[in-house]
């Protein structure tokens, strides 16, 4: 780790992989959960929370190191980290740099907050739901048919 100066501290660069920028302070665990991202797979993970952000007073960083987020992906975390930036980075030169954008649907990442409905029935059935509108986020299950509002969504 290198400072700059005494309140500046600067994550080490990576040569191959992912960085998940301007993740709003706190959800860098959720962006892990949603992405399937448990440490177990063996690449190096470097997550940095609640750092200072010149645009935002606060965010989240998260570093994947030898491995490439799809745009499916990273388009999962609309609904936890929209202002997330996604870079690409080989040979430790940003060769794409992605904006998130809100997918059609939404399968397997959350759990409808419909206690009946049948995705929470104990059976292996993965929620999907359905992006209504992506301006006022309305979104609705499949199979219930119930609208939800993104704070009602459970993992």
């Amino acid at each position: 780790m290198l400072m700059s100066d005494t309140s500046q501290l600067l994550v080490r660069r990576i040569k191959d992989g992912t960085v998940i920028d301007h993740i709003e302070a706190g959800k860098a665990l959720l962006v892990l959960r949603a992405l399937a991202i448990t440490g177990k797979e063996g690449n190096v993970l470097t997550v940095a929370m609640h750092v200072p952000s010149s645009k935002h007073g606060k965010k989240d960083i998260i570093k994947v190191e030898n491995r490439y987020l799809e745009t499916s992906e990273t388009n999962k975390l609309a609904l936890i980290a929209p202002r997330a930036t996604i870079n690409l980075i080989k040979d430790y030169k940003l060769v794409e740099k992605r904006r998130i954008q809100l997918p059609e649907s939404i399968v397997g990442i959350f759990k409808c907050s419909n206690l009946k409905c049948i995705t929470n029935s104990g059976e292996d059935i993965k929620s999907k739901i359905d992006v209504i509108d992506k301006e006022k986020m309305v979104l609705k299950c499949r199979y219930c048919a119930r609208t939800l509002l993104i704070e009602e969504l459970v993992f």
